[in-house]
């Protein structure tokens, strides 16, 4: 792609940002950190409070103050189709003029299941829940239950809720991590009782050598292994070649259940998920985001023999809210949606030539760096020698100053993405929409990119 020039546009905080610190104020009175979750504690850059915003359309999204910015956050990938997409909110509508809760079966549920299971072939039986990490908690019991076995094996750095089942090395420092062939075991917060932690087993991701000797020691208590298939909360670390399937067969000779983590991958990076992509199925997965386009539901489902305790209610799941006909109403409508022919190839297109435009730039620059991830969801990671990382211990040596850079003159000129740089760049069907403002978009934000990565040469 060749970078345009530069497009005439008030995007941008040219409004200031008073009133979202007077928001912040008031925020900072009534809720805990003035946030409802540590995730939203920074995500403004250079300001010392976030932004609020107020509204969105398409790909775009507005604050407090009036500032317009080019939305690459979609709420941490949640928002699929856009803000405010017709069809979704049509179907939204109409079901809030019908009843959003009954805590009875629906028929909208059953709808819902029989969509992913038409999409999604390892799917044969479908759970629904309420956020991704609710779902992670019943895909590991199910695990457990169908299994008898208690430990579940995770990869270092990989993100799998906030609750204290699996939120266990996800961040650890280079001090707390131990060997690299035998990672310890770190809790994420305080509050995690120790006996969680001792049933986590962290491995490296990528070390083939490391994750058998690993199950080796371990094999016979172990239920599961979960894993992001692509490490959205690593920067979107990538799996190399045949990782995947080295995890199938392990899991599959040792009778250990193989679990994905499609809360973000899910319905984004295929129609069928990882599972499509990468040719490797596995016996549970878990999705959340991408299937409400920013309603929340979320699912867990699996093969059948794997789900059928649930199914008999040997090994329990509730939730008052789980499959409710207004989550399930909007879920349908957005899965139907990205079911339909070009829809996500458009988003792939549209995020393609983001990643062209970074990799572009940061030749031209010289800036040292690699892009990650695929079309629809993806991140730049500014290291020494521009190389692929291949693990979570790699992150740790990328140059968070010179994305803070990169990130606070995206902002300043109307780009909005993720203001940690271990985390991704999302698109959505809105910026994938094949239209004059949609152009002017790529345009603009490619633009914005080359401009960002002059700053961080300079810096």
């Amino acid at each position: 792609m060749t970078l345009p020039a530069k497009v005439k546009t008030q995007l941008g905080l040219h409004h200031g940002t008073n009133a979202s610190r007077q928001w912040f104020a008031r925020a900072s009175a009534v809720l805990a950190g003035g946030v409802s979750s540590s995730a939203r504690s920074s995500t403004t850059g250079d300001l010392p409070y976030p932004l609020y915003m107020t509204r969105g359309a398409g790909s775009h999204i507005w604050d407090a103050d009036g500032n317009e910015f080019i939305d690459y956050l979609l709420s941490y990938g949640s928002v699929i189709l856009g803000h405010q997409d017709p069809d979704l909110t049509e179907a939204a509508s109409a079901q809030l003029n019908t009843g959003t809760m009954f805590g009875t079966c629906n028929t909208l549920e059953v709808e819902l299941a029989e969509q992913i299971s038409h999409m999604v072939p390892v799917a044969e039986l479908v759970r629904f829940s309420n956020s991704g990490s609710e779902a992670i908690c019943g895909a590991i019991r199910a695990a457990r239950g169908y299994t008898g076995r208690t430990r579940i094996l995770k990869f270092e750095g990989h993100y799998h809720g906030w609750v204290d089942v699996l939120a266990i090395s996800n961040r650890p420092g280079e001090k707390d991590a131990g060997p690299l062939d035998h990672p310890l075991s770190q809790p994420h917060s305080r509050g995690i009782p120790q006996g969680i932690v001792d049933d986590v087993l962290i491995a490296p991701w990528n070390h083939r050598g490391h994750v058998r000797q690993i199950l080796d020691e371990n094999e016979s208590e172990l239920a599961a292994i979960i894993v992001e298939p692509i490490v959205a909360n690593n920067a979107c670390i990538m799996p190399e070649a045949g990782f995947l399937d080295f995890l199938r067969e392990e899991c599959t000779r040792r009778g250990i259940l193989l679990i994905y983590d499609e809360i973000v991958t899910g319905f984004r990076l295929a129609r069928g998920g990882a599972a499509e992509y990468f040719g490797v199925r596995p016996d549970l997965i878990v999705w959340s985001k991408a299937i409400g386009g920013g309603f929340p539901v979320s699912a867990f489902a699996g093969r059948r023999d794997v789900m059928t305790p649930i199914a008999s209610n040997t090994v329990k799941h509730g939730g008052t809210y789980n499959g409710n006909p207004f989550c399930a109403a909007a879920a349908l409508a957005v899965l139907r949606k990205i079911n339909e022919p070009g829809v996500l190839e458009s988003i792939h297109h549209h995020g393609d030539g983001i990643i062209d435009a970074i990799r572009q730039s940061a030749r031209h620059c010289g800036v040292p760096c690699c892009i990650q991830g695929m079309g629809g969801m993806f991140q730049v990671v500014f290291t020494a020698d521009g190389q692929p990382l291949r693990h979570y211990r790699d992150l740790l040596k990328a140059d968070a100053r010179r994305y803070g850079i990169f990130r606070q003159a995206l902002l300043e000129r109307g780009v909005h993405i993720n203001s940690s740089g271990s985390a991704c760049w999302f698109v959505s069907a809105a910026h994938g929409a094949n239209d004059a403002s949609t152009r002017d978009d790529l345009n603009y934000a490619c633009t914005a990119i080359g401009e960002a990565m002059r700053l961080c040469a300079s810096a």
